[in-house]
């Protein structure tokens, strides 16, 4: 038995964000973000559909979308790559979903809460030891809450989670060790699998399920990541402009000039040129 990945934008809307992945949903979103208490009763999943065939950035992120049965709106991304300005975008889509709810002419007392929950594949607070962070607005100076505290940003660093299968204690234990390691698995944890939720996840992860079709998609989702990953780790190592404008050149093909900028780090003036230079050449 090979499970498909949930960290590649397919695998994670599959699983997660599919017209069958309710109960699913509200175990994940109960576990992260509150605590494993049995907050959220019903949900309905916005937008269940799953991704199109694009190559570009859009397949290095992903996102699954919930509306809670209080109105709380819920944004679930896995950023694969720590490319520049994640943290602005991330507050970005927090904010634009947090807006985008009124219609012309409604009150503000409309508004609901909306919550962006964040699994990162890299450190993104290197110097902190939490492996989730939750951010909400405080008083600076005393740090108590802000009234209408209606945005919460949430942080699942992967890299920070060491534990081993029987060292799981929590719900929130079992579902990062699945987003973590379910690709490598050959089989159903038994310690999960008596769980509902655990064992549909597993179910749909399933590669048995998949057409040739799917699993090349998938493959093929998963590679541009690994490249994309050694491409920018190449250029960060070496931290030299040259060598950040290598990986550029080699990404024109298959990245917009705005993610070749966040990917590498080069400024969007100097991308353009050199897909100018590679245009007259």
């Amino acid at each position: 038995m090979r499970f498909i990945n949930p960290k590649t934008d397919y695998a994670f809307k599959k699983i997660f964000g599919s017209a069958e992945s309710k109960n699913i949903l509200i175990s994940f979103l109960n576990a992260l973000v509150y605590d494993g208490n049995p907050t959220i009763e019903d949900l309905e999943i916005i937008d269940p559909n799953l991704p199109p065939q694009l190559e570009g950035l859009k397949d290095t992120y992903l996102d699954v979308k919930a509306k809670l049965n209080d109105g709380t709106l819920v944004i679930i991304e896995v950023q694969v790559l720590n490319v520049q300005s994640f943290g602005k975008r991330v507050l970005f889509n927090a904010a634009k979903t947090y807006a985008f709810q009124l219609q012309r002419g409604q009150g503000y007392r409309y508004l609901k809460p909306a919550i962006a929950l964040t699994l990162t594949d890299f450190e993104m607070f290197p110097e902190r030891d939490r492996l989730i962070s939750r951010f909400i607005y405080k008083e600076k100076s005393e740090g108590w809450d802000y009234t209408d505290n209606d945005i919460e940003l949430v942080f699942v660093e992967l890299p920070k989670f060491t534990k081993e299968l029987d060292q799981l204690e929590t719900l929130a234990d079992q579902w990062i060790y699945f987003m973590k390691f379910a690709r490598s698995l050959t089989s159903i944890p038994e310690n999960m699998d008596a769980i509902a939720e655990f064992h549909q996840a597993f179910e749909i992860a399933n590669q048995a399920g998949l057409t040739p079709e799917e699993l090349e998609d998938l493959e093929r989702r998963e590679m541009f990541i690994y490249d994309q990953q050694g491409a920018i780790a190449l250029g960060r190592e070496e931290g030299r402009e040259e060598a950040q404008r290598d990986v550029a050149r080699n990404l024109l093909g298959q990245l917009n000039d705005e993610a070749i900028a966040q990917a590498t780090g080069l400024s969007l003036e100097v991308v353009v040129a050199l897909r100018r230079e590679m245009m007259n050449d």
